[in-house]
């Protein structure tokens, strides 16, 4: 597959150099070890059905698989047959764990960074690791395998105009009047994630402040019990209200 090294042995390539030879008649060989690649690997957001094959085939061959939550992670590969180490690493690994994934991708290892969920890199902390392994070490190679994000599912079937938008990833808890007064001069459709114990408020709060504006709440996308609300703020609280509210939330704003 593209750019894709073989994992069973660390990468080297032989490279010919000029013996101190004043005729220089031979060539002494060296090798010397190339860098690992770093793959960022988006995984089904609920059906596991929703993967790539090049997904799977970086997965399969990939030294390590880093992962948010290993339990998370290790259903999929147990569902594909998959049994590559897993290593943990999430929001809060200390630098030791981040220079440890620096030192395996330096020996030659390929590592496939994944999430629980979706496309990492979003509301997780793949971002802070391929910054900090830049950083360090700016030549070393790092790949998108593209793939499911409930930010772009539940978008496509907002119905609302999406063109532009603005993505928040969990709203914040505190000081929010700036941000509200930013989103209302825009006038752009926006979307951000949810818990279910907070929906409701979140959405009453939404109502007060913007309006009775149409919103869109999908929950638990791809997933056997998969719910789409959509209308006016108050009709879709309304339906919230008579249903058991649990899962993962994504909220569009038109």
């Amino acid at each position: 597959m593209d750019g894709f090294e073989p994992s069973t042995s660390p990468s080297r390539t032989a490279r010919a150099t000029p013996a101190p030879h004043p005729a220089n008649t031979y060539f002494v060989i060296e090798l010397y070890q190339m860098p690992g690649t770093l793959y960022i690997v988006a995984t089904p957001i609920g059906n596991l059905k929703d993967i790539t094959f090049r997904a799977l085939d970086v997965l399969k061959e990939s030294n390590y698989i880093l992962a948010e939550d290993t339990r998370v992670t290790k259903k999929l590969l147990m569902h594909y047959d998959i049994q590559i180490p897993v290593l943990s690493y999430q929001q809060h690994s200390q630098e030791q764990k981040k220079n440890e994934i620096l030192r395996l991708l330096v020996e030659g290892k390929n590592l496939a960074l994944v999430s629980d969920a979706g496309t990492p890199g979003i509301s997780d902390p793949g971002n802070e690791l391929i910054d900090f392994l830049l950083e360090k070490e700016p030549d070393i190679k790092i790949i998108p395998i593209p793939g499911p994000s409930a930010l772009v599912t539940a978008l496509s079937i907002s119905g609302f105009r999406a063109d532009k938008f603005v993505f928040l990833g969990f709203l914040p808890k505190k000081k929010r009047s700036k941000l509200f007064s930013w989103l209302k001069e825009g006038k752009y459709t926006f979307c951000f994630y949810e818990s279910p114990k907070r929906i409701l408020k979140t959405l009453e709060m939404l109502k007060e402040e913007f309006g009775n504006r149409k919103v869109f709440v999908a929950r638990e996308l791809t997933k056997l019990h998969e719910s789409l609300y959509r209308g006016e703020a108050s009709v879709v609280i309304e339906k919230l209200q008579k249903d058991p509210v649990k899962g993962e939330i994504v909220v569009v704003v038109e």
